[in-house]
């Protein structure tokens, strides 16, 4: 599975650190020097939850960034997934009794 949070869309992105050697001017050196630029990936806070949906009366695995995980707080599990697209919006509805007993 990829490292992609399943409401927000959050993906790794890339960005760069900037390595620097010497020792700083206020310390008694003659200043920091920028040596190299590297490149480097910053990931998202994923966690993969086990969320109760009511309405569907069952338990759905999704992984979400910790911001998805206030965005289901806030708005719902069912309206949150459904946005999202993770689950359907058909929700069962409860079976007759039927028969003789």
């Amino acid at each position: 599975m990829s490292r992609i949070c399943e409401i927000t869309q959050a993906r790794p992105i890339t960005g760069s650190r900037i390595h620097r050697r010497g020792l700083a001017k206020k310390k008694g050196g003659i200043g920091m020097h920028v040596t190299k630029v590297v490149k480097r990936t910053f990931f998202p806070n994923l966690q993969k939850k086990r969320i109760w949906v009511p309405e569907l009366k069952r338990w759905v695995v999704v992984k979400l960034s910790a911001k998805g995980i206030k965005t289901i707080n806030k708005n719902g599990a069912f309206a949150t997934l459904k946005k999202a697209g993770v689950v359907s919006g058909h929700v069962p509805r409860a079976k007759k009794a039927t028969g003789t007993n």
